[in-house]
């Protein structure tokens, strides 16, 4: 499901980011040198995010509690459309670029995973396609509304609440065919050598991982500019990880809709391409393909212009720079 970066997230009146003091780093509770021999880092079943420290346990808990805060405008807006019965066949259309069914395939008859599924539109695409699909997000009031959803659309979804870093043990060790997520997922992530263990661990031999994602160039592009600026396409913000975590604070989400009430705190960490890259195959994992892609399923800037395939992209008098990537990853053992 997508779920943008406060970064990629059209303008409205944000509160300016602010950077932890100090490098509020992920750290866990027992460092992976400790662990014993022969056993592995990468199984799900010992993994969870309280293995983190206290700090970025609480920024968990801020997330949550603000996607929470988050779901019912996402749920009434014109941005998800919700409110509409849909053909279930829709939103294959609606959030997927065209080149991300021609990397995953036919899912009919796999076994999918969508990690940080949201409302589950993307999720509820696969089950249309005839996988046998189950969505994991962090919020349950999302899981509340992607539930409801997949019971209007007459599928048959199982959605999990959980965190990402405790899906082997919320999944109760079951392994995928196929793991999908992306579209503002990575960005929640402190640790993605960590998460790439996790997502091998939840993977079958032979399995493969579909990220698409938002460009970390997308994410360094601020959405508005300052006072006085034109709009020109400018960095505001790190492309590279590294520097801990980035606090936000708005009332206003990225789609249409009254203010967000309640939590309106949430925490970020930036990554970079490589960055991603490695982690994966850190894990033992194999980069299979990756694209870069100039189009996003919204209007990010007022000037983007609409592509054939219903998308968007920065008119031809602007440079054309990535803003999503598409990453299939196997794990061949």
């Amino acid at each position: 499901m997508i779920r943008m970066t406060e970064a990629s997230e059209p303008p409205q009146q944000h509160q300016r980011p602010r950077r932890l003091q100090g490098p509020h780093q992920p750290q866990r509770a027992q460092d992976r040198a400790e662990e014993p021999a022969g056993e592995s880092a990468h199984d799900p079943a010992r993994d969870s995010a309280e293995e983190f420290d206290r700090a970025v346990r609480e920024m968990f808990r801020a997330n949550q509690a603000n996607w929470d805060a988050r779901t019912p405008v996402h749920v009434a807006s014109e941005f998800y459309g919700l409110a509409e019965t849909r053909d279930p066949a829709f939103w294959a259309g609606r959030w997927f670029a065209p080149y991300e069914w021609e990397d995953i395939g036919d899912p009919a008859g796999l076994d999918v995973l969508h990690l940080q599924c949201h409302l589950g539109t993307e999720t509820l695409a696969f089950a249309a396609r005839g996988a046998r699909t189950v969505g994991l997000d962090l919020s349950g009031a999302s899981v509340a509304a992607a539930r409801d959803l997949a019971d209007r659309s007459g599928l048959d979804v199982e959605y999990v609440q959980g965190n990402v870093y405790d899906a082997g043990r919320a999944l109760g060790g079951r392994r995928f065919d196929l793991v999908y997520t992306g579209k503002g997922a990575l960005c929640y992530l402190p640790d993605l050598d960590r998460w790439a263990g996790v997502v091998a661990g939840l993977l079958r031999p032979g399995g493969r991982l579909y990220v698409a994602e938002f460009h970390p160039l997308l994410n360094a592009l601020g959405p508005t500019p300052d006072e006085g600026e034109g709009p020109e396409l400018l960095l505001r913000h790190d492309y590279l990880g590294g520097r801990g975590a980035i606090h936000r604070d708005s009332t206003h989400t990225y789609t249409d809709g009254p203010p967000v009430q309640g939590a309106t705190e949430g925490y970020e960490w930036m990554h970079g391409l490589g960055e991603v890259i490695s982690a994966l195959t850190g894990a033992g994992l194999r980069v299979a393909r990756l694209r870069e892609s100039d189009e996003l399923p919204w209007p990010r800037w007022p000037h983007m212009v609409r592509t054939a395939s219903g998308w968007w992209r920065l008119p031809d008098s602007a440079p054309r720079i990535p803003l999503l990537f598409g990453l299939l990853a196997t794990r061949d053992d």
